[in-house]
């Protein structure tokens, strides 16, 4: 069922400034690497029919979400400056990045590449690439915080066992009228200082965080979380998750997949820098297209400055780079 869920900031159309639209690409991820490739080229393809200048895939959309999985499904990931021209004399290395270079270069919009496993060296990382309408990466942001936690009567998740963390923020200029974006992956939004490092650092308008949080989280703390950000820092904040699919084992004849199963909450959301929630979907595949005005960013930071009130004279957050 193709699902198409639009909505524009309900102050937007008071900007002299066209707003930019985003796509959130909510889709089933199979254990199929290529069944992912071309849902992932059919959603790009309505997201730009939709006129989307941005679209954002979910977190490990190129296979299942399994620290016994990762290593299976890594492919070497190219760097920042890196071209179609690049990754095209190597193409089963980079299968992944070089389907999102190729459509952010036919579509002519920016792609937030969710997040893939990526090899480099002996060690394994979750990996966003972001990429220009010419096809050339212009961030790659490794996972900086992982996601290991023991919730008692919940969920046990240890992405450690596998995955080595980023150790870099990430952010780019996706031009007018998007501006500065800031990049982080689930489990990052969970740590303010890095939100705000960006803004700080960036001057970010949207920050975007590809996610998928879990039915123990999910419904206690992912709007939470992207409301929290977007007040602190005064921004938009855009996240797109994995559908929820049905468990294989639980239909008639069905077997268990291949790996342990991980449940997303889906709920791809856009929050503006007020703290409402501008669009989003539920847990079922959904394109969500989001008119969002950069005014409002301005705006905001202009009425209510705490950017510039903040007393560094008591505490202060610092780059180590």
């Amino acid at each position: 069922h193709r699902r198409n869920l639009s909505a524009m900031s309900s102050s937007a159309s008071s900007s002299q400034v066209k707003p930019g639209r985003v796509a959130l690409l909510q889709f089933n991820v199979d254990e199929s690497k290529d069944t992912n490739h071309k849902t992932a080229i059919e959603y790009l393809s309505r997201a730009a029919a939709e006129g989307a200048q941005l679209s954002v895939l979910p977190e490990i959309w190129n296979g299942p979400y399994a620290t016994a999985a990762f290593p299976e499904y890594a492919e070497v990931l190219p760097d920042v400056g890196a071209t179609l021209d690049d990754v095209a004399q190597d193409v089963s290395s980079s299968p992944s990045a070089r389907l999102l270079m190729q459509k952010a270069k036919e579509h002519s919009m920016f792609i937030v590449g969710g997040s893939i496993s990526e090899r480099h060296d002996d060690k394994i990382y979750n990996t966003c690439l972001c990429i220009n309408p010419e096809g050339t990466i212009v961030g790659k942001h490794r996972k900086v915080h992982l996601f290991d936690i023991d919730v008692p009567g919940g969920i046990t998740f240890f992405e450690s066992d596998t995955l080595s963390p980023g150790n870099t923020l990430t952010a780019f200029d996706a031009g007018e009228p998007l501006g500065m974006v800031g990049v982080g992956i689930c489990y990052d939004i969970r740590f303010p200082e890095y939100s705000q490092l960006l803004c700080q650092k960036h001057q970010c308008n949207v920050l975007i965080f590809p996610g998928a949080f879990n039915l123990t989280t999910g419904p206690a703390h992912w709007e939470l979380l992207q409301r929290g950000r977007a007040v602190d820092n005064q921004c938009y904040v855009v996240t797109a998750a994995p559908a929820r699919t049905e468990d294989p084992a639980t239909k008639d004849g069905g077997k268990p997949g291949r790996y342990p199963r991980y449940t997303s909450w889906g709920h791809s959301t856009v929050v503006s820098p007020w703290g409402e929630v501008v669009a989003k979907c539920d847990e079922r595949e959904a394109l969500v297209i989001a008119d969002i005005d950069i005014e409002k960013v301005k705006e905001m930071r202009q009425g209510i400055p705490t950017l510039k009130q903040k007393r560094s004279d008591l505490y202060k957050l610092t780059d180590p780079k």
